[in-house]
C-alpha cells in the first residue's frame, strides 16, 4: 500500500493500484552509534471497501507494505512486505448489532462507576461473523433422476469459516416406496468459481451461438438443481428443469474458472445411510465481489448409480457374494451453492518473518 509521492518512480509494479494509503514518516536525519539500535512502530488502517488478498487465474489482488530509506547524496532503497487481507462480512442492520455482545446495558448490572465499554466496529463484525456462521436450521435436498429415488441429502449450515469442515449426511433409504435405483459411488469436491465481470466480446458472442441451437441446450446449462450428465438421460433434462431455469433460458448461468480445493470419494452400493466431509483449508480466498471479479463457492457432486439391484449372486460354497462382470451405470451431476468468510486471523497460522533492508 503506497501513496502518491516522489517515490513512485521507485516503487512502480505491474498492475493498477487500487488502495493507497497517504505515506507516513517515520523518522528523519537519523543516526546512529557503532552498536546503538532504535525501534520504530507503524499502525495503519486497511480501508474496507478494498479487495482481499486473491490469486485467481485472471486477476490478482495483493498487499505489500512498502518502506523506503534513503541516505544522502545516495539511491533510495525500497522493501517491500507482502501481508494478506481477509474480507470482513458486510453489516446489514448495524443499529441492531450491539445486541450480539455477551452482555449489554438491559442484562448488566448498572454502576455508575463503571466506564463504559465501547463497542469497536472490528469487534461487531466478528459477532456478526459468528451469528452468520452458527448451526442453526439445516437443509435437506431431495436427489433424484428419471429412473427414481436416489437420496437425500442433508446439511446442517450454508455458511462456514476458513478452517472449517463442511459436515453433511446421505440418506438412501427410500422409506416405504420401492427402491428402483441404487447409487454405487459418489464424489464431493469443493470448488471455487471465478466469474469475471468485466465484459467480453467473444464471451457474448459466444452466448448468442449457444442460445440460438434451441431450448434443449439451455435448459442443460442452467440446471442448477441436479443435471446428469449420462446420455441415457439427458433427453429427459428439459421436463426437469426448475421455474427459475425456465424463466430465464436465454441467459444460462456462466461457470467461469473452477479450482478444485478439497475432494471426498466414497463407495455407497450397500450403504443407505453416510456421512460427507469436505475440509475448507486456511490459505484459500473466501467468498467475495468486486467491480472485476466475482468468486463464488460450490459442492459439487457426481453420483454413479444403477438400476441393479442385487449385487451378483450367491456363493453356495463359501457363502460370499460374485460380483457381476458388468453393471449399467449413469452418472448424475449436481451443484450446491455455499458461502465461505473469513477466520479470524489469529487462528490462522503465520510464522514469524524477517524482512532486511540494507542501507548503501
Amino acid at each position: 500500500m503506497i501513496g502518491r509521492t516522489a517515490l513512485d518512480a521507485v516503487t512502480q509494479a505491474p498492475g493498477e493500484v487500487i488502495v493507497a494509503t497517504k505515506p507516513k514518516i517515520l523518522f528523519c536525519d537519523l543516526r546512529l552509534q557503532p552498536g546503538e539500535t532504535k525501534m520504530y512502530f507503524f499502525n495503519e488502517f486497511v480501508p474496507r471497501d478494498g479487495p482481499p488478498t486473491y490469486r485467481g487465474h485472471n486477476i490478482r489482488y495483493f498487499y505489500k507494505i512498502t518502506i523506503a530509506t534513503q541516505r544522502v547524496k545516495s539511491k533510495v532503497q525500497t522493501l517491500a512486505v507482502p501481508i494478506r487481507v481477509l474480507p470482513i462480512p458486510i453489516i446489514s442492520r448495524p443499529d441492531e448489532l450491539p445486541v450480539t455482545v455477551e452482555t449489554n446495558e438491559e442484562l448488566a448490572p448498572t454502576n455508575p462507576f463503571l466506564e463504559k465499554r465501547e463497542i469497536s466496529e472490528l469487534e461487531i463484525s466478528w459477532h456478526h461473523l459468528k451469528n452468520v456462521t452458527a448451526r442453526r436450521a439445516p437443509k435437506f435436498y431431495r436427489i433424484s433422476n428419471k429412473r427414481g429415488f436416489v437420496g437425500r441429502f442433508c446439511l446442517f449450515k450454508p455458511a462456514y469459516k476458513l478452517g472449517e469442515d463442511i459436515v453433511g449426511s446421505l440418506d438412501f433409504d427410500p422409506g416405504v416406496n420401492p427402491r428402483k435405483v441404487r447409487c454405487v459411488q459418489f464424489s464431493v469436491k469443493l470448488q471455487q468459481q471465478e466469474l469475471s465481470i468485466r465484459p467480453q466480446p467473444v464471451q457474448n458472442h459466444q452466448l448468442q451461438t449457444q442460445s440460438s441451437t434451441g431450448d434443449d441446450v439451455s435448459s442443460i446449462n442452467s440446471f442448477d438443481m441436479a443435471s446428469i450428465a449420462s446420455g441415457v438421460v439427458a433427453d429427459n433434462l428439459h421436463k426437469s428443469a426448475t421455474s427459475a431455469s425456465s424463466r430465464d433460458k436465454e441467459a444460462p448461468e456462466p461457470t467461469g474458472k473452477l479450482s478444485t480445493i478439497s475432494t471426498s470419494h466414497q463407495v455407497c452400493y450397500a450403504t443407505l445411510q453416510t456421512q460427507v466431509v469436505v475440509p475448507i483449508p486456511l490459505h484459500v480466498t473466501p467468498t467475495f465481489r468486486t467491480d472485476l471479479v466475482d468468486v463464488r463457492w460450490r459442492l459439487h457432486f457426481e453420483f454413479v448409480t444403477t438400476t441393479l439391484m442385487d449385487f451378483g449372486i450367491p456363493n453356495p460354497e463359501s457363502g460370499e457374494l460374485k460380483a457381476p462382470a458388468e453393471m449399467p451405470v449413469e452418472t448424475m451431476v449436481w451443484n450446491l451453492p455455499v458461502t465461505v468468510y473469513a477466520a479470524n486471523p489469529l487462528q490462522i497460522y503465520a510464522p514469524n518473518q524477517t524482512f532486511n533492508l540494507l542501507i548503501k
